[in-house]
């Protein structure tokens, strides 16, 4: 897991052509890969948001209590985690249109590490201050989004200008399904599980 990680970030060319020759098991891609990765951010959120706070515009910092920013992790890193498994069917089911015949199972892997920088980026929960977020969360999404288009045409083995056109559909895709988590959420706070702060 470690290798293709620091694989994806060093030379992402490669190891996508390396990760294609494997033969990955969902559950087997989970305990090692996502399970881990995705609680980096929900872990680093519930740090940073508990010990140290948000502080706007120079203010006193606001932190919020522990029982409701564990209840916020653990939804977040639910989240994740489905948000993985919806994005490899997604991919699965668009793969016809291109000619591509992999496996749901390669499609939940390739989603996984497309996800990487997405899930490394959650360090910057750590330190819980706008300009930190939006600088960490502006590169983790160009890298996803760089990885997504150079890595769909070599998984695929398809030509890159379909591959484009498919990494295009999957990302589109993929803000459809950010948009989803947020109003799900916007949901789950109006029904009370909302975030508490500490006074």
């Amino acid at each position: 897991m470690i290798n293709h990680v620091w694989g994806l970030f060093a030379h992402p060319g490669q190891e996508w052509q390396s990760i294609r020759g494997e033969e990955e098991t969902i559950s087997h891609m989970y305990l090692t890969h996502v399970l881990l990765l995705a609680a980096i951010p929900a872990v680093s959120g519930f740090i940073g948001a508990t010990q140290v706070g948000w502080s706007i515009g120079g203010g006193e910092p606001v932190k919020l209590t522990q029982a409701s920013c564990m209840q916020l992790a653990v939804m977040s890193y639910l989240a994740m985690l489905a948000g993985v498994a919806v994005m490899g069917a997604f991919i699965h089911w668009m793969a016809r249109t291109y000619d591509a015949n992999p496996t749901l199972a390669q499609c939940i892997v390739f989603a996984a590490y497309t996800a990487t920088p997405l899930f490394v980026g959650g360090l910057a929960g750590l330190y819980p201050h706008i300009w930190v977020a939006l600088t960490v969360g502006t590169a983790a999404v160009c890298y996803t989004a760089y990885l997504l288009y150079v890595g769909l045409p070599k998984f695929m083995n398809i030509p890159s200008d379909e591959g484009f056109m498919f990494s295009s559909s999957v990302l589109a895709v993929g803000l459809v399904v950010l948009v989803a988590i947020i109003a799900t959420s916007v949901i789950v706070w109006g029904m009370g599980m909302g975030p508490v702060y500490v006074r």
